[in-house]
């Protein structure tokens, strides 16, 4: 289970409207949005950050400073830099995941498209990314954007998020509702 799957509070719809706001008017929404792609992708990659980020053990100062220290490491703009400290500051490192996919879902609405996010069994070939979003994009009428993921225990095939709605083509589910079946008969 990702950090995506869990129900959030409004929080990080909150911050992500705000840091939107400010990027609209620092003119700067692009460079945040490609900041907080390097944040979400040391989230994605690091157990220690995300621990240090959701535990109460650290002090919060800890965490501003952590923080701020790998948006400078990542050259982050003053903007994210800042904005990393104030969520840290208010005590929300732990909610920061669901307020760069907050952030990401809105923007692409700004756009007039969607994210899609899809969990593979194996890493996706561009062919089949570039096939599975013109298809998304003829489901839903609008240009649809894909953030990828891996997870081997899917077994095979994939699983698409799109907003409320769940695509679950994986070799896992359909063996599991297989079981389920012969459990009945």
């Amino acid at each position: 289970m990702t950090s995506d799957d869990v129900i959030t509070g409004e929080a990080p719809h909150r911050y992500a409207e705000a840091l939107i706001d400010l990027a609209g008017d620092a003119k700067s929404l692009k460079r945040v949005e490609k900041d907080l792609k390097s944040i979400a992708q040391a989230f994605q990659d690091s157990d220690d950050l995300r621990r240090m980020a959701d535990s109460p053990v650290f002090a919060t100062d800890d965490k501003v400073a952590a923080l701020t220290a790998i948006a400078k490491a990542a050259k982050a703009s003053q903007l994210t830099q800042q904005f990393l400290g104030v969520v840290a500051a208010n005590r929300r490192a732990g909610d920061l995941p669901a307020i760069i996919a907050a952030f990401n879902d809105k923007v692409a609405l700004l756009r007039g498209s969607q994210i899609a996010k899809v969990t593979s069994a194996t890493k996706l070939t561009q062919a089949q990314l570039t096939q599975l979003k013109s298809k998304l994009k003829a489901e839903t009428g609008q240009p649809v954007e894909i953030e990828t993921d891996i997870d081997p225990e899917l077994l095979g095939g994939f699983v698409v998020k799109l907003g409320s709605r769940l695509f679950d083509a994986s070799l896992k589910t359909k063996l599991e509702d297989m079981r389920l079946v012969l459990k009945s008969a």
